[in-house]
């Protein structure tokens, strides 16, 4: 059975746009593959979060990936950090790792023009650490987005040069993660892009917001005047409106309001409050789930002590193999 890997965020809740788009396939691959899913702390530590901060937000995204189906019995679900062998392999890595490709990395160089006064080490060296989350593992395949396309590419480059500067062909070369279809694209409530928090709160609808919250976000979310002729094109801004409601109403609902549009007689207000109630509708039982595991200090500690059992085994082979390959054996 192949193995994935990925990694989740731990600065932030779940929104729709997550949900929609890698939690679906994570429930799938999960059936179907020999997973690893980590909650990627050490990562964040480049953007020095508070340490009350990072401990909470690690609960809330283990406790949302939990309520949203991932079953520690299927996959291996654990804490970055809970995993020394994580800390050694990015180390001896580095140690093939050059100043020039890590300067050029794109997600760098952004990061660096827009926070000139944080250009940390951890920074420069992300795509390392990375490297070391995937091919310690040694994984096949790797669910990433758009954005992270270039650190895949250079884990197979640290991966590749490891095998050719030991003589050996022990790391594989991961490829990104398809299902063989178009992942779905959730736009965000701005009126362009796909839906993501560092676009800014009011962008996402996050699978925590409460009632009130999610009724103020999508009232203020992006229109336009309205169509002043039957049948016009739809601006982006109500095409990402009509895009959201596909995913959250009933057929009738969006046909109604498809037709109100083609005829003109379309009441943006009218749609927003209805989205917002049918969003509201289906994000309430994933909330409640996701607030009963947060309660839950037991299951929270089991699948966190679970995980990194797991995780270790697995790990701890590959620092045994590459110490060793590198000479480290005395």
């Amino acid at each position: 059975m192949e193995t994935v890997v990925s990694g989740i965020r731990s600065t932030g809740n779940l929104h729709l746009g997550n949900y929609f788009g890698a939690m679906k396939n994570f429930l799938r691959m999960q059936e179907e593959y020999n997973c690893f899913f980590f909650i990627a702390d050490y990562h964040s530590l480049t953007t020095h979060p508070d340490p009350e901060n990072l401990k909470g937000h690690v609960r809330q995204v283990l406790a949302e990936y939990l309520a949203c189906g991932l079953n520690p019995e299927k996959c291996t679900l654990y804490i970055q950090s809970d995993v020394p062998e994580v800390a050694e392999l990015y180390l001896l890595l580095n140690m093939n790792a050059y100043l020039g490709e890590l300067e050029r990395a794109t997600t760098f160089k952004e990061k660096a023009r827009k926070h000139p006064d944080n250009i940390n080490a951890g920074l420069l060296t992300y795509p390392v650490l990375m490297a070391a989350d995937i091919l310690l593992h040694k994984a096949a395949k790797v669910p990433v987005g758009k954005d992270q396309e270039q650190h895949l590419e250079m884990t197979r480059q640290f991966g590749n040069r490891f095998n050719r500067m030991y003589r050996v062909d022990y790391f594989p070369e991961p490829v990104a993660f398809n299902f063989g279809g178009q992942l779905v694209k959730v736009p965000g409530l701005d009126g362009s892009g796909k839906m993501g928090k560092s676009e800014g709160e009011g962008n996402a609808v996050f699978l925590f917001d409460t009632d009130e919250a999610i009724r103020k976000k999508v009232m203020r979310a992006v229109s336009d005047s309205g169509p002043t002729e039957p049948d016009s094109p739809k601006s982006e801004a109500i095409q990402n409106l009509f895009t959201l409601m596909s995913l959250v109403s009933d057929a009738e609902t969006l046909k109604s309001f498809e037709e109100a549009y083609n005829h003109c007689t379309i009441r943006y207000g009218d749609m927003k409050k209805q989205l917002a109630e049918d969003m509201i509708r289906f994000v309430r039982p994933l909330r409640e789930r996701i607030a009963d595991t947060l309660q839950n200090e037991k299951l929270l500690g089991e699948v966190m002590k679970t995980g990194r059992e797991k995780a270790r085994e697995s790990a701890a082979k590959t620092v045994k193999e590459v110490r060793e390959l590198m000479g480290i054996r005395y």
